[in-house]
């Protein structure tokens, strides 16, 4: 037996009982003593109906969007759909706004206004300055390093040639060779502390332009 045939079946028992009810109805005589036995007669048979027809009712609705009970269209939600209200995207946006409300208060509470005596302008290189003075704090070291190998190398050099000069010659024009050699070495090193103060001069140069811009 299919669905739609239970259901008509129901229907069909639904309409009969009304029926047996209304011809009750039409039989109650009007003296009080057959009312009041053919008034319990009513109700037991209105609770049967009731008590049958919510059976049917959640026997084939499933309750989703219909309530057995008021017999009318659900509105609404029973229950929150979220279990943890504070998650919501409306709660969050709430909380940013009270937030942002607040701190806007505490910078307005905190705002002195601005000093101008303190405001001065930098250079246009300035931020190129900066990140390239990070960049250049391992390379002086190797640039130092490479320069004093340099020169060590040249001495070692020269001293070989001496040697080599000296032996030639048999110990002949020695001092004269040896004062070249050690005035070339002498000039390198001498090279190296100009350059160094150079570059010690350009710096105090910069920090002293840029306390005064």
């Amino acid at each position: 037996m299919s669905s739609h045939e239970k259901l008509s079946a129901a229907a069909n028992d639904r309409k009969a009982r009304l029926a047996q009810l209304k011809s009750l109805k039409r039989k109650q005589a009007p003296d009080s003593d057959s009312g009041d036995t053919e008034a319990p007669v009513a109700t037991t048979t209105s609770t049967a109906l009731t008590t049958a027809e919510p059976s049917i009712t959640t026997t084939y609705l499933s309750g989703r969007n219909f309530d057995p009970e008021t017999r009318n269209v659900k509105l609404g939600f029973d229950n929150t759909p979220v279990a943890d209200p504070t998650k919501t995207l409306e709660y969050q946006a709430e909380q940013l706004a009270i937030a942002s409300k607040e701190a806007q208060e505490a910078e307005k509470k905190d705002d002195k206004g601005l000093d101008l005596f303190k405001l001065q302008p930098k250079r246009p290189n300035w931020d190129l300055k900066r990140d390239l003075e990070e960049k250049c704090k391992g390379l002086e070291v190797q640039t130092e390093n490479a320069i004093a190998r340099l020169v060590r190398e040249r001495v070692e050099g020269m001293k070989r040639e001496k040697m080599k000069v000296e032996g030639r010659n048999g110990g002949g024009g020695a001092s004269g060779e040896g004062e070249t050699v050690g005035m070339e070495g002498s000039e390198l090193v001498e090279a190296m502390h100009l350059k160094e103060r150079e570059e010690e001069e350009d710096r105090r140069r910069d920090t002293e332009d840029a306390d005064v811009s």
